[in-house]
Parts: C-alpha cells; structure tokens; sequence
C-alpha cells in the first residue's frame, strides 16, 4: 500500500515543474505541519538532494522522487495529490483526510482519546447542520463538551448530547460515565433549530 496517491496528472505537472529549477536529482518532500490537530497543513515543497531527512521515506516516480516525512506518514494515509485543469491554466490540490485526526492506542490519554472520537464520528455529524462540539475538560469520567456553530442555541442540543454524543463516547470508552454541556445556549444567532 502507497503512503500516498500523486496522479498521473499531478506527477507530469511536478515533473514540469521540477525540471525547470536547474538542479540535478531535485524532487519534492511531503509533509504535515501539527498533524493530529485541528491545525494541521498538508505542505508539498521542493527538495534538493542534500535537504532530505535521513528518516524520510522514498517513493520514486518515473521523472522524479518524492520524500515522505516520517512523522507525517499515518497522518497521509489515503492523501491524494492531484492536478486539475481549468481555464486559469490548473491547480494542485493534496487532500489529506486524516491530517487532523489525533492518533490514538490504548495507552493513548483518555483526553485524546475522547477528541478522536468527537473528530472522527461526532461532528461529521454534525457539521450537517453547520455545528460542531469540542471537549473542554473531563472530571470523573464526565466529559465536559461546547457546543458552537448551529448547535450552538439549538434547540435539539440535549437530544443530541444525551442520544448522540454520550451513547457513542460512553460505547467507546468505558470510562467515560457520562457528557455534560457547558454552552451558553441564549445565544441562538447560528441555531440550526430554534
């Protein structure tokens, strides 16, 4: 399995690219900035061939390499570098699905624990109706969330809480006892439901 996928389109345009700076053996280096946050950039630079970590991995294409970083591996997993024409001429575009996701195990902090999973299967859920949640502590296995965007002031907020996000959390990690809400709802600006 590739670490990442470069298109044929994209590759022939790096090539281009890449053959017009003037330096022998040059290619292109693959990596996230803060990966596993909610911050976090997926970067594609030019790469000398002094200018790789020893540690990068190599994938070698037809024209040119590309050198992974490896911290940013399981962070690139089902990444796609594509190249898309358009009437401007084109675009690059490298779309990193899991660049934000906090990797987590079983000895992971149960705090990462419980943002995996509001990443990963709670607000895509809600990002439907515009909104998301986020955790802002746990005490005694309650997990202490906010909600902001359209649930924010929403008046399908508890439901969601105790149906949704609480019987997944608490379905996920058994030491998670149970969710409490610490939004100020009065604000209802954004509210999906009023």
């Amino acid at each position: 399995m590739s670490i990442i996928t470069i298109t044929d389109a994209a590759q022939a345009y790096l090539a281009e690219l890449l053959s017009k700076q003037n330096t022998p053996g040059i290619g292109v280096r693959i990596f996230i900035t803060q990966p596993g946050s909610q911050y976090a950039e997926t970067c594609l630079s030019y790469c000398k061939p002094d200018d790789q970590n020893p540690e990068d991995e190599i994938i070698g294409y037809a024209d040119f390499t590309a050198w992974i970083d490896r911290p940013s591996i399981p962070f690139l997993e089902d990444a796609v570098v594509d190249f898309t024409t358009d009437k401007m001429g084109g675009q690059l575009t490298i779309k990193a699905p899991n660049a934000k996701l906090p990797m987590v195990n079983d000895d992971s902090p149960l705090e990462d624990k419980v943002n995996y999973y509001i990443q990963t299967e709670i607000n895509p859920g809600l990002a439907s109706h515009g909104g998301q949640v986020s955790l802002v502590d746990i005490d005694k296995g309650i997990a202490i969330l906010r909600f902001g965007g359209g649930c924010q002031g929403c008046g399908q907020a508890d439901l969601t809480l105790k149906e949704g996000i609480e019987k997944t959390l608490m379905e996920r990690l058994p030491e998670i006892k149970g969710v409490r809400d610490v939004t100020d709802h009065t604000y209802r600006e954004n509210a999906y439901y009023r």
